[in-house]
């Protein structure tokens, strides 16, 4: 149910929150102040976390607004928005970081710092980091999968993220505090390559939805696979489906008898909507065209229906869809 979907995402959301202002604060103040620049890098990435998730909780609240005039299809839309934008927060970050970590480096070799080594509690505050994302992410991961909601995924990505920056971070620590003052930013800089790569593939997942890209293949196989057994429908001739955040639309063309009445063509299309709507997860609308089936279209494959759907995007503009 769609209330349940949203109080999954707003739990993932809302949990993610609350513990990342925590391991903000903890490792912020223990990076500064047990001179440990991986732990301070693990800080500032919480921290950034933080905003993050006051945004992705605005958006997804938001999402949750029924249909309306303008947005016929619902706002679902916002947690594509959502998810891109929690992503370009963890670009910023990861640039950030790795500035930060590579000038300490620097300052290191030219002898302009010197490294004070880490406190030994610094070194169990990021172990214990690693623990704790390590159970967020396999929950919000669950969440993910049960509402198939992008910024939750986002999320728990972002959670699999910390498991391996913290764990960098530990590990930099651990030498550090043995006489190689070097390898605490060297792995501060590793943590900002991870959130980095971590960044780049939500935005590019986000950027996926936000352009409404479906599995157009797969759907057309389950589509014709299912109409096979409904009488009156001789041959199916295009198919297009579009996204709208979570949902997906289908417009459909199927070839009938000729010779039936309007009102029996269209209790075929009826009965087309009700089960593509029923079998196919997602699908918020089906929208069924049919006129009389012709040898032209007769015996089309899957790529040949999904070319013909595409000869027909734009009959004004064909240009645009060569």
């Amino acid at each position: 149910m769609p209330h349940e979907r949203d109080r999954k995402s707003l739990i993932a959301v809302n949990l993610g929150l609350g513990i990342n202002i925590l391991l903000s604060a903890v490792k912020t103040t223990f990076g500064v102040l047990g001179h440990s620049p991986a732990l301070l890098a693990e800080g500032i990435n919480s921290t950034s976390d933080v905003a993050c998730y006051i945004v992705a909780s605005i958006f997804v609240r938001m999402a949750n607004k029924p249909a309306d005039t303008e947005h016929p299809y619902g706002h679902r839309q916002l947690e594509s928005i959502a998810s891109l934008t929690v992503g370009a927060f963890v670009v910023a970050t990861a640039v950030a970081v790795f500035w930060d970590a590579v000038d300490k480096i620097w300052n290191l070799v030219d002898g302009e710092a010197a490294s004070l080594g880490s406190h030994p509690f610094a070194l169990w505050v990021a172990l214990t980091t690693v623990g704790i994302k390590i159970l967020l992410f396999f929950y919000v991961r669950k969440l993910g999968r049960e509402t198939h909601n992008p910024v939750v995924d986002a999320l728990a990505y972002d959670h699999r993220n910390d498991i391996f920056s913290a764990a960098a971070a530990s590990i930099g620590i651990f030498f550090g505090q043995r006489g190689l003052p070097w390898l605490d930013p060297l792995a501060g800089a590793f943590v900002a390559l991870l959130i980095l790569r971590t960044g780049v593939y939500i935005l590019r997942e986000s950027s996926v939805e936000l352009m409404d890209a479906v599995p157009s293949r797969e759907i057309a196989e389950q589509v014709t696979e299912h109409l096979r057994s409904v009488d009156g429908v001789i041959q199916v001739e295009e198919i297009q489906a579009h996204r709208f955040g979570p949902h997906i639309v289908i417009n459909l063309t199927i070839g009938i008898d000729g010779f039936l009445t309007v009102t029996a063509g269209d209790a075929i299309a009826t009965h087309v909507e009700k089960l593509i709507c029923e079998s196919l997860p997602n699908v918020l609308r089906v929208h069924v065209h049919y006129h009389p089936a012709d040898k032209a279209h007769a015996g089309m494959t899957i790529d040949e229906i999904l070319e013909e759907g595409r000869k027909h995007l734009s009959p004004c503009q064909p240009e645009y869809y060569d």
